[in-house]
């Protein structure tokens, strides 16, 4: 956030592409050629995880941030109070959600988001900070639709790319269509929850998200889980019925 309120945005993407492609080298090191199996897939990611955070911190210390950087001071403690709560905030109104997980993509919107919004309410240009909501929920939306559609129209192929069992691509199939419609919903619920951080409204869709996910969310997928249990249940049992009375 430090470097995307100053718009230095190409160090973050420079440090991605390169954490990205030595996450690669070294997955395929620790699980192909040495086989290392899950804690080598681990390890690999941990180790690709540090890159962008260290490369940002020499990047900010090392005369990147010359006019907005001089160094660590006590002043950091400063009104800390504030930042905490603040930050409680964020954290509730992304992580006690789990949908927020199902779309890094989306994440990133809602990083941009938030950065660009408060930046356009700070200068008090109205305008601009609209018009930068609609470009990013329809870039976001535009790329949810895309994956919808590739999940809804692929689900008995995209299996294939993970696992051998015709079994298993079936149970994948019979889920993609949930799947899709909840990745084309969180093309847009991420970028607006980047909105509200970035307008300050943190606490309220803390309170939202936690409503929706624990009174709405938890109770029926409690409901639709037993049901489900109910109707495979009797489906057995109506399919053992039948074949004992062939056999008799």
């Amino acid at each position: 956030m430090f470097l995307q309120a100053q718009s230095k945005n190409m160090i973050i993407a420079y440090l991605a592409a390169f954490s990205l492609s030595i996450h690669i080298l070294l997955s395929w090191l620790f699980t192909v050629k040495y086989e290392f199996g899950i804690p080598g897939a681990m390890a690999s990611t941990i180790l690709a995880y540090w890159i962008p955070n260290l490369g940002q911190l020499a990047f900010v210390t090392c005369g990147g941030c010359g006019e907005t950087w001089k160094g660590f001071s006590f002043l950091a403690f400063k009104d800390l109070f504030p930042v905490i709560k603040l930050s409680l905030s964020s954290g509730a109104m992304v992580c006690l959600n789990i949908s927020g997980w199902e779309m890094m993509i989306s994440l990133g919107f809602l990083a941009a988001a938030s950065v660009r919004v408060s930046n356009e309410l700070g200068r008090g240009s109205l305008k601009a900070a609209n018009f930068s909501i609609v470009m990013t929920v329809l870039t976001s939306f535009v790329i949810g639709f895309i994956l919808f559609l590739l999940f809804l129209f692929l689900r008995g192929k995209l299996a294939y790319i993970f696992t051998e069992n015709p079994k298993m691509a079936d149970v994948f199939a019979d889920l993609s269509p949930l799947l899709a419609f909840s990745l084309l919903m969180n093309g847009i619920q991420p970028v607006l929850s980047g909105v509200a951080v970035g307008a300050g409204w943190q606490s309220i869709v803390a309170y939202v998200n936690i409503a929706c996910y624990y009174l709405i969310g938890i109770p029926v997928g409690v409901v639709l889980g037993c049901l489900g249990w109910d109707v495979a249940r009797n489906t057995y049992t109506n399919h053992c019925a039948n074949h004992s009375h062939l056999q008799n």
